[in-house]
């Protein structure tokens, strides 16, 4: 029999006999998407606060951390995609091999998570063209760039992956040369005197206040690496899963530390942790960004510009991802009953057009919000919104533990497994420890003062009621339970 894998479209079908999700995703595509997805705003501008707040050697333990408990993430969700390789895959497999209720509430997390971020990366655009064109009002951006972001994922998948794959280029070009100027400016060759290593020790550094500074932190850097799941959703139209996505999470282990890690170190050794300028790094100050003043150090006078303009292909690349995974896990969602039947509706070239509208909707009403009252409406849709990647991540690595206890429980052969994880149970175990206490210890400082911060308690965790919200309201209105080990379905379709 031929295998089903090796078809160039996904036998999903969509109750007609013409339209399915196309297998056009190449593995360039997927590694890059993979690598792409994590570099953005988080790395380019928030590392510099990380940085001031943690110090040097407490900013590359932090993310070193992360990056760790993204890989062993990323290697629980490639064994279940390679083998079972469906779109909006994770809520999918947590619905099979979890609960069908954790499977609704993880797959409407994610999609809400998505759209707002749609949202939010309007809103920055704006501010970032401000820039270069102070004068034009900002909502002329922002609806220009929804217009391209609806029209690079509307067209075909390949468009999506295409535009992908350079937009991570440029970031990657752009860490790559930095990382280079950084190390000759380090031993004097650019700088005319060599940065050595006196910041990195000077002061309360390398580790500035201990291991609550680290902690403290740890969201932040912990949101630097979200939208590196989209390998995963990716799954259900790649054109050979098997190979590919293996291979992609393979390559990001050494793309975490090249990229991220050396950075860090990088500016650590350049800039002292005290500089008030890592503070003033945001999206409307790109000349304070980190990078931004070691390119200036190294006498490239042009480094804010540059910079902006890359930040900008990062804002957009957010967009873009953002924008296929709402789309691809809501139609999933229809698909398995658990949305709208009409969001099932794809064209004839694979596109679930239905759900990309609705997406896009949600999200230009997301953005509108931060135009009125102060944008009060809009920041509490992005609070809502803060801890849905982390709880994406525990849903993956809780999903992956039982994926493999149905597995072995089955009788089943790990040989025939396209990628095994080769850190089971260490793996799963270890990353829901660290996505459980990253959830609850986000702002605990709101818990340690004189009086609770109930407010603030609040706007930190008004996205935990909510999932449980979506989690309960399922489960007791149908009635689910857990999936026995026995049962789980290791259907590949």
């Amino acid at each position: 029999m031929q295998n089903s894998l090796s078809n160039n479209k996904s036998n999903i079908q969509t109750g007609s006999n013409e339209a399915h999700l196309e297998r056009k995703l190449k593995t360039r595509h997927l590694s890059m998407i993979a690598i792409g997805g994590t570099i953005g705003t988080g790395l380019f501008l928030a590392s510099g606060s990380i940085i001031n707040t943690a110090g040097p050697g407490g900013a590359v333990v932090a993310y070193l951390i992360a990056g760790i408990m993204v890989y062993f993430l990323m290697t629980s969700l490639g064994e279940m995609a390679a083998f079972i390789p469906v779109t909006g895959s994770f809520s999918t497999y947590t619905s099979r091999f979890v609960d069908p209720a954790l499977g609704f509430a993880i797959g409407w997390n994610y999609w809400y998570n998505n759209a707002i971020v749609v949202a939010l990366e309007l809103a920055a655009s704006a501010l970032i063209m401000k820039y270069w064109l102070p004068d034009v009002p900002g909502i002329i951006w922002s609806v220009l760039f929804l217009t391209l972001i609806f029209g690079l994922n509307i067209l075909s998948v390949k468009g999506y992956g295409e535009s992908e794959y350079w937009f991570a280029i440029i970031k990657v070009i752009t860490i790559v040369i930095f990382i280079i100027v950084g190390i000759l400016m380090i031993f004097g060759i650019m700088s005319g005197s060599a940065g050595g290593f006196e910041n990195f020790t000077k002061g309360e550094a390398p580790f500035k206040g201990g291991v609550l500074s680290i902690l403290g932190v740890f969201m932040i850097v912990g949101f630097s690496f979200t939208g590196t799941e989209l390998v995963g959703i990716t799954a259900g139209e790649s054109e050979n899963p098997e190979k590919h996505i293996p291979r992609a999470i393979k390559q990001i282990f050494w793309r975490i530390l090249l990229f991220y890690i050396l950075a860090i170190i990088v500016i650590g050794f350049l800039i002292n942790y005290n500089d008030p300028r890592l503070l003033n790094s945001d999206i409307e100050n790109v000349a304070m960004s980190p990078f931004t003043l070691v390119f200036q150090n190294g006498g490239i006078a042009v480094a804010a510009s540059i910079m902006n303009a890359v930040i900008l292909t990062s804002v957009l690349s957010a967009g873009n991802s953002a924008m296929y995974g709402a789309s691809r896990v809501l139609w999933v969602l229809a698909e398995e009953g658990k949305a709208p039947a009409f969001l099932k509706k794809l064209n004839t070239g694979g596109i679930p057009v239905n759900a990309i509208y609705i997406s896009t909707l949600i999200g230009m009403a997301a953005f509108l919000t931060s135009l009125f009252g102060e944008g009060a409406v809009y920041t509490w849709l992005l609070n809502a919104a803060g801890l849905s990647g982390f709880l994406s991540w525990l849903g993956i690595s809780i999903t992956h533990y039982r994926f493999r206890k149905a597995y072995i429980a089955q009788g089943r052969n790990l040989k025939q497994l396209p990628y095994v994880s080769k850190f089971f149970p260490l793996g799963p175990i270890l990353s829901t420890v660290l996505c459980i206490v990253t959830i609850l210890g986000q702002n605990y400082s709101a818990f340690t003062g004189a009086e609770i911060d109930w407010y603030g308690v609040l706007v930190s965790y008004i996205g935990l009621p909510l999932f449980l919200l979506l989690y309960l309201g399922y489960k007791i209105i149908k009635k689910t339970k857990m999936v026995p080990l026995q049962e789980a379905n290791f259907n590949r379709k």
